[in-house]
């Protein structure tokens, strides 16, 4: 009985091993016909993980010629990068608005958003909670929100606080350390505001002989102008007013203007409001901080994509800053 086994068990043996052989056969063949059609395709085109990008910039101030210009450089950033960017926005400061935009951007799960940073709990929230959730980083542009409080990963744009050093050195030059001098800024009391007052102060504090009186005001044309109009009977002696926010600007020079001749007084202000140029160019303003809004649409692009690509991990929490320089009105009568 086991002698009749044993050849049955070479029998088993012999076949396996041949079906092995025909196994790794048509294994090589087939692996062979693979190399062979790759070696025929033509050299593939090598695909950037950045076409994939989603970018979304988000401002409260549409159509505006400072943020015009921050959309298209930001645009022919993305562009020259392969990613997609959408520019979405508000008209007016629509904050309700804007704020919904930003909660769209977020449901929609794009790869990164650039925005115009509003100083706000509920803006904060949306940035700090709910993008953070959902893993999606934000880049402030222009006006910044500190980043304890937003969990934005950098800041794009003007170094505030320098700017308004700039503005109280060229008061300074202009009318001499002594004269009374109206601040206006709005009642938002915005993180870049806040920026821009202390920069002046701390310049202006160390001249005894210049008092200043600083008042805020809602931003809506009518109050702008009621405020104005209490802050110079409080001060009917007063030689120089600085707009700092320069959505007023326009408002406060129509008031000054109404009640006596604009040409005796200095009056400066910022470039990121619509009828900014026209007032540098009709000598209603003797100075302006010229910011560099092509230069905040490009970087803040080229800074999204090296975070989202694993270039530049993390980014500087301090912000990459664009350059700013006095601009000069028409000469004074």
């Amino acid at each position: 009985m086991e002698t009749e086994i044993v050849p049955l068990r070479k029998s088993i043996v012999v076949i396996l091993s041949v079906i092995c052989v025909i196994l790794i056969y048509f294994t090589l063949v087939s692996a062979g016909k693979v190399f062979r059609s790759e070696s025929k395709l033509p050299p593939r085109t090598p695909v950037s993980e950045q076409d994939e990008y989603r970018l979304v910039l988000i401002t409260q101030e549409l159509e505006t010629p400072f943020w015009v210009k921050v959309s298209q450089s930001a645009k022919a950033e993305a562009e020259k990068e392969g990613a997609s960017i959408e520019v979405w926005g508000s008209y007016d400061k629509n904050e309700e608005d804007f704020l919904k935009k930003i909660e769209i951007a977020i449901d929609s799960k794009v790869d990164g958003i650039i925005v115009q940073g509003l100083d706000t709990d509920e803006f904060k929230n949306l940035t700090k909670i709910k993008a953070a959730f959902n893993g999606i980083p934000i880049i402030t542009v222009a006006n910044d929100v500190p980043m304890v409080d937003s969990l934005r990963r950098t800041y794009v744009g003007s170094d505030q606080y320098l700017a308004g050093q700039m503005i109280a050195r060229q008061l300074l030059a202009d009318m001499g350390d002594s004269g009374k001098v109206i601040l206006m800024g709005d009642s938002r009391k915005e993180y870049y505001q806040q920026q821009r007052l202390k920069g002046i102060e701390d310049i202006l504090k160390n001249h005894p002989h210049i008092f200043t009186k600083y008042a805020e005001t809602a931003d809506a044309r009518e109050q702008v102008i009621a405020t104005t109009q209490n802050l110079m009977n409080e001060l009917p002696n007063v030689d120089a007013f600085i707009a700092v926010n320069a959505n007023i600007a326009g408002a406060m020079i129509q008031e000054i203007g109404r009640r006596s001749r604009v040409g005796p007084y200095y009056i400066y202000s910022f470039d990121d409001s619509p009828d900014a140029t026209t007032l540098l160019e009709s000598g209603n303003i003797d100075g302006m901080i010229g910011q560099s809004p092509e230069e905040m649409g490009r970087i803040s692009v080229n800074r999204m994509i090296q975070w989202l690509s694993g270039e530049t991990v993390p980014l500087n929490m301090d912000g990459y800053l664009t350059d700013i320089r006095m601009l000069r009105g028409a000469d004074r009568p």
